[in-house]
């Protein structure tokens, strides 16, 4: 009896595009999934008659050259292997069967042409402005709060209460509004979220702002590295944080709630990310108004939000970023930032559906075009590489945190006859994953410490003349970007000179 089941083959690795053909039969194509090193990467629909299948890699998702690839057929109780392991070299072609060299390493590593540095220090670039709408659910109301004042306690805070009924929510605001940095503003009736959103980017002056709903919370560094995203490019206008339920801005599965791992805290579940969801910046042509960073420059372009046509909200931020790119702009998404959001809290789910069904039925109106593009970005590589590296991080593969969750990264600048620096790390080491960076003759060096043992990481040489200390300067800044450095101390020459700490300050890590 022939068997009558679909079968697949492998086709060819060309160094940057895998090919494989399904043999159907006659029966249809199952739903199927490519994995990356064990870990999903891309999802195939079912249905058709026998084809071939292409996917290009733009470059290494793991950011490692060696991947290794298995192709699966979902169902709803089992998930078969149709290929079997492919380990292949990026830029090498290969023919199935012929397996690469194992890579000794393991884990995710920088993506191909990143960190991508800012173009000014962000000390010398605007101030950012937090700007949260109210209306009533105080319990979400009082996290979002908590945690922008731990994780941002700097910046200016800005609530604008629209009309809130809910008897919670005055003395919640009146606690908050004796402290220096926090200003309120009480609408005194129920105007809507675009006028509220409006109201605070008015009162923040010169200031970016960053829009963010009440029902969020964030976690270390969010806004700084929102910061260090829009500040890649003059023409970045908005970057977009993602989240555990965020439609889709969530990770690593859109349009579902992703809630982060349970054995981590948001705060650690953030770092996480932080740490290892690499820098690329999808670009969409839209942004997400739960937590979403624009720059004074574009607000000076192009004007508020559109309260006319989305008085509630559910639509004014897809315009604005319509507007903006009309206008020369680029909407990005900050893969590195997890914000947790409930959604809903103060409309509800149905009260939601209705204002998100009137805010596109004006969105098709104005921009014919607009869900054609949102579908082709979405499901683009930047995208794809994006969640599968955050579903990597999530499942810990590669045993990145098996011993100690994800720590504050501290990097320590020591010279190299500090004989000291070792037990200084040590002694930090279950609270703070080290790294120590040290002038060694020609060369400035970097290592990562864990458990004793020093291992190397980065080099530069160091030159004599004006160009050779700005480049030893750019791959400090990068190291800094690339790692995920979160506080920096300096000792010996770097503590006085103070080079290393300015290079950190223009990128808002502190320096002791």
């Amino acid at each position: 009896m022939n068997d009558l089941r679909p079968r697949a083959e492998w086709l060819r690795w060309d160094g940057s595009r895998l090919s494989w053909r399904f043999v159907t039969n006659g029966a249809e194509a199952p739903a199927t999934e490519l994995r990356l090193d064990g870990i999903a990467f891309q999802r195939y629909p079912a249905g058709g008659a026998s084809h071939d299948v292409v996917c290009d890699f733009r470059y290494s998702p793991s950011g490692r050259a060696v991947s290794t690839f298995s192709l699966h057929a979902l169902g709803d109780e089992v998930e078969d292997e149709l290929l079997p392991n492919w380990r292949v070299r990026r830029g090498e072609p290969a023919q199935p069967g012929v397996q690469a060299a194992m890579d000794t390493t393991r884990g995710l590593v920088a993506l191909s042409d990143t960190p991508h540095l800012p173009q000014v220090a962000l000390d010398s670039a605007p101030p950012a402005a937090v700007v949260v709408p109210i209306f009533n659910s105080p319990e979400c109301v009082q996290r979002c709060i908590d945690a922008v004042l731990r994780w941002s306690p700097r910046s200016e805070l800005i609530l604008v209460d629209d009309g809130s009924d809910d008897p919670a929510i005055a003395p919640l605001l009146a606690n908050c509004s004796g402290r220096g940095n926090v200003r309120v503003h009480r609408n005194t009736r129920n105007r809507g979220y675009t006028h509220s959103v409006n109201i605070g980017m008015a009162l923040a002056g010169g200031a970016d702002v960053v829009l963010l709903n009440s029902d969020t919370e964030v976690g270390p560094r969010w806004l700084s590295a929102l910061r260090i995203a829009a500040y890649g490019a003059d023409d970045i206008g908005t970057v977009t944080a993602v989240s555990d339920n965020a439609g889709a801005f969530t990770v690593p599965e859109l349009e579902q709630y992703c809630p982060t791992p349970t054995r981590w805290s948001l705060a650690q579940a953030q770092r996480a990310v932080l740490q290892q969801a690499g820098l690329r910046y999808p670009q969409l042509p839209t942004g997400n108004g739960f937590c979403m960073y624009v720059k004074r420059a574009l607000l000076a372009r192009i004007g508020p939000m559109d309260e006319a046509a989305f008085p509630q909200g559910y639509g004014e931020e897809n315009d604005f970023c319509q507007r903006a790119e009309r206008a020369g702009y680029r909407n990005l998404i900050a893969g590195n930032v997890l914000v947790r959001h409930e959604r809903s809290a103060s409309f509800g789910h149905a009260r939601r559906a209705e204002l998100g069904a009137k805010g596109m039925a004006v969105l098709r109106e104005r921009y014919p075009d607009y869900e054609r593009r949102i579908g082709e970005t979405l499901f683009g590589f930047d995208r794809r590489v994006l969640d599968y590296r955050v579903r990597r991080t999530y499942a810990d593969s590669d045993g990145v945190y098996a011993t100690l969750p994800p720590r504050p990264r501290l990097l320590l600048a020591a010279d190299a006859g500090d004989a000291s620096a070792e037990r200084l790390l040590a002694a930090v080491e279950a609270r703070q994953e080290g790294y120590l960076l040290r002038r060694e003759g020609g060369w400035v060096n970097l290592y990562h410490y864990a458990a004793g043992v020093f291992t190397f990481e980065r080099g530069t040489a160091v030159g004599k003349d004006a160009s050779a200390v700005a480049d030893v300067e750019s791959r400090l800044r990068e190291w800094l970007l690339e790692y995920a450095i979160e506080s920096v101390h300096v000792r010996g020459a770097a503590a006085s000179d103070g080079w290393l700490a300015g290079l950190a300050a223009g990128l808002e890590i502190p320096t002791a």
